[in-house]
């Protein structure tokens, strides 16, 4: 017995007409005839009455019947899955803005690596204006950033997480012995940035907030990654705006202060591409939006 058999014997029971069922099959009628009598010779009884045209299953062939619709459903699955199997990524590409992902992507990774630990993640430090076009070029798999402006329709996206927006300055700051600043006490402070080529967007909200108290942003340095703006500001005479989440990036080396009245929270978002669904980057997204646990979360801090 083959598995061709159960086939053309599952499709004369479904569409009960041999007809139907050859034409179903793109096979001769005489052909699935003499395979269906082959399938009752081999296991010894009768599948079907035939009166005439028409066919219906005999009560063994009723039994028989569900049983290979399972034995062919069950290898369907078992197909797919080792299909799947042979077509997971070796490796995943992720974008990643650093400031604002500093508590997700550790641990997403940690949750990552334990379903598929074979399957190496290459992160890609960016800005979300380098993100987009790499994501529809499939140059990148996933992303962790900022909501664009307009989701392609190409992209699929999901919300991660919300940070209050803080005041970020270094130790010996002016500023740093305070908890709570305002936008009119920082106004005429020096500025660190994002490069204005990469993080246009950047720009206009530095422009847009600090409109609202009829001020422009006193921009005295830019920086092409979250890493040197980082390091821009520990050196003591510059303040920036970041996420909250930072606290667990800067440690001692930065202040983290509360602005006041406090700004709408910024959000981080997860995209992918709709067509590119494969088991290693639905794994990765269902960490990235799995809630932390006890030992992910950062510890308590007094700003």
């Amino acid at each position: 017995m083959e598995l061709r058999h159960l086939r053309y014997f599952v499709a004369v029971a479904e569409e009960e007409n041999i007809s139907r069922a050859a034409s179903k099959l793109h096979l001769s009628q005489p052909g699935i005839s003499r395979q269906i009598h082959d399938l009752e010779d081999e296991i010894g009884f009768l599948l079907f009455d035939r009166r005439g045209k028409s066919v219906r299953l005999t009560a063994s062939g009723k039994i028989f019947f569900g049983e290979a619709r399972d034995i062919l459903q069950r290898t369907a699955d078992a197909v797919k899955k080792a299909r799947s199997g042979m077509a997971i990524q070796a490796e995943i590409n992720v974008g990643y803005a650093p400031s604002g992902t500093v508590e997700i992507l550790p641990r997403t990774l940690r949750a990552f690596r334990r379903t598929f630990p074979a399957v190496r993640v290459t992160l890609h430090d960016l800005s979300a204006k380098e993100m987009l076009p790499l994501l529809l070029q499939k140059k990148l798999d996933i992303s962790l950033t900022l909501p664009p402006h307009k989701l392609p329709r190409e992209l699929d996206m999901k919300e991660l997480a919300r940070y209050e927006p803080c005041v970020v300055v270094g130790t010996r700051h002016p500023l740093a012995k305070l908890k709570f600043v305002s936008l009119n006490q920082i106004a005429s402070e020096p500025v660190a940035a994002l490069n204005r080529k990469d993080y246009p967007h950047h720009h206009k909200h530095l422009g847009k907030l600090f409109a609202t108290i009829g001020r422009k942003p006193h921009i005295s340095s830019e920086h092409d990654s979250g890493t040197s703006l980082m390091a821009a500001v520990e050196a003591g005479h510059e303040f920036t705006l970041l996420p909250s989440c930072v606290r667990r990036a800067g440690g001692r080396r930065l202040k983290i202060l509360k602005l006041r009245p406090s700004l709408p929270p910024w959000s981080i978002v997860v995209l992918w591409r709709k067509d590119a669904e494969t088991e290693p980057v639905k794994a990765f997204i269902a960490a990235a939006l799995a809630k932390p646990t006890q030992n992910d979360r950062p510890p308590a801090r007094v700003f």
